[in-house]
C-alpha cells in the first residue's frame, strides 16, 4: 500500500465548486495509477460559509485544514481567504508562468516574444497593505479611507531567502520588484541584497515595479524569478495570464515555514459562467500538481503534465482558450474525461 494523504477541499463558490471537483476526480485516478491514497475532507469558506455560520472561515473548516496534508482551494468572492493565509502563516506564494508551445498563439503578444518564457513569481503573502491597519475616518475635509502598507524587515528577509533558493535552482537571476522612489521606508533592495550575500552565484536585479510591469510585456523572456510584496506580486503575477493565453491556466502554491500548503488557481469565482460547464480546471489542476510535487509524488506530476501536453497538442481547448475553427472546444466535464482516459 502506498502513502496516504489527506486533502482539505475548500471549493468556495462560483466556478470554484466545478474546478475543485474536476481536479479531485483526476487526482483520484492518478492516485490509483501511481499507488498512493487520498482522503478528501470538505470544508466551507467564503460567502456560503458566512450565510450558514455567520463567519467566512468557520472553526470547523480550520480544524479540517489543520489535520490535512494540503489544502485545495477553489474561489471566493469575499472573505475567508486572507484569514486562511494568516491563520497558517502561508507567507510564500509561488506562481509559475510557463508558455506552452501549443498555446503560443493564444497570447496577445507576438509568438517570438514568448518562446521559452518560464517565470516564477515569488510573492510575500501575509503582510503588506492587505493586512495593515485600515479604516474609514472623517475630518474637516470630509470622509476618507486608508490602508497601511507595513512590512517588518524580517518578513522581507524570509521571503527573500525563499526567492533566492528558487533562483539558485533555476537560472540564477532574481528580479526584485520595488517602488523605493515613492516608498523609501520599505527598503526591499537593501534587505534582499543583505540576504543574498549567502548566494554569491545569484544575480540580483532591483527594478521599479512600474518598469517591471512594462518589461514583462515587452520582453518576458528575460525574466527568471521575480520577487514582490503582497500588492505588487498580486498585480504582476496576473500579467502571466496574458502571457500564457488565459488566467485559467495558472495555479499557485502558498506555503508556510513547515512546507504545509494551500493550493489554488489564481482566477476568481466567474459567476457569469458558473454552472455552465465552461470553467477551465487547468489552473486548479496545476495547483494540485504543485501539491503532489511538494509531497514527492513526482512520477504522478510528470504523468499529468504529459497528459496535459497531449490534450493540448491534439487541439482540445476549454472555452476560454478556444479561438480557431481547427480546435476542438470542450467543457469542464469533457476535459476530465480526457484525463481519466489517459490515466486508466
Amino acid at each position: 500500500m502506498g502513502k496516504q494523504y489527506k486533502i482539505a477541499a475548500l471549493p468556495g463558490e462560483g466556478i470554484g465548486l466545478e474546478v475543485v471537483t474536476a481536479t479531485l476526480n483526476i487526482l483520484q485516478q492518478a492516485a490509483v495509477k501511481h499507488n498512493f491514497q487520498l482522503q478528501i475532507d470538505y470544508g466551507e469558506i467564503g460567502q456560503p460559509a458566512f450565510e450558514q455560520h455567520g463567519t467566512y472561515l468557520p472553526e470547523a473548516t480550520v480544524k479540517i485544514c489543520s489535520s490535512a496534508d494540503g489544502i485545495l482551494f477553489g474561489a471566493v468572492s469575499q472573505g475567508g481567504l486572507l484569514e486562511l493565509r494568516q491563520k497558517f502563516d502561508f507567507f510564500v506564494n509561488l506562481r509559475p508562468v510557463k508558455v506552452f508551445p501549443s498555446l503560443i498563439n493564444n497570447s496577445s503578444l507576438k509568438s517570438d516574444r514568448l518562446t521559452g518564457v518560464d517565470i516564477l513569481f515569488v510573492r510575500e503573502l501575509v503582510s503588506g497593505i492587505y493586512f495593515g491597519a485600515s479604516g474609514r475616518e472623517e475630518d474637516d475635509r470630509g470622509s476618507y479611507g486608508y490602508h497601511t502598507m507595513q512590512y517588518y524587515d524580517w518578513q522581507i528577509e524570509r521571503i527573500a531567502q525563499v526567492a533566492l533558493s528558487k533562483a539558485q535552482a533555476r537560472k540564477g537571476l532574481l528580479t526584485v520588484a520595488h517602488k523605493e522612489n515613492a516608498l523609501p521606508r520599505l527598503p526591499w533592495t537593501k534587505l534582499v541584497t543583505k540576504v543574498a550575500s549567502a548566494y554569491p552565484d545569484i544575480t540580483i536585479e532591483p527594478m521599479l515595479v512600474d518598469n517591471l510591469a512594462m518589461q514583462l510585456v515587452i520582453n518576458p523572456q528575460r525574466f527568471d524569478v521575480v520577487l514582490a510584496g503582497n500588492l505588487f506580486g498580486d498585480i504582476l503575477s496576473d500579467l502571466g495570464g496574458a502571457l500564457v493565453g488565459s488566467v485559467g491556466l495558472l495555479g499557485s502554491a502558498s506555503l508556510n515555514l513547515a512546507g504545509f500548503g494551500l493550493y489554488e488557481p489564481i482566477h476568481g469565482t466567474a459567476p457569469d459562467i458558473a454552472g455552465t460547464n465552461k470553467a477551465n480546471p487547468f489552473g486548479t489542476l496545476a495547483s494540485a500538481m504543485m501539491m503532489l510535487e511538494q509531497w514527492g509524488e513526482t512520477k504522478a506530476v510528470k504523468d499529468l503534465q504529459q497528459i496535459w501536453n497531449l490534450i493540448l497538442d491534439r487541439g482540445y481547448r476549454t472555452y476560454d482558450l478556444y479561438n480557431h475553427k481547427s480546435e476542438i472546444a470542450i467543457g469542464t466535464q469533457e476535459l476530465v474525461k480526457l484525463f481519466l482516459q489517459e490515466l486508466s
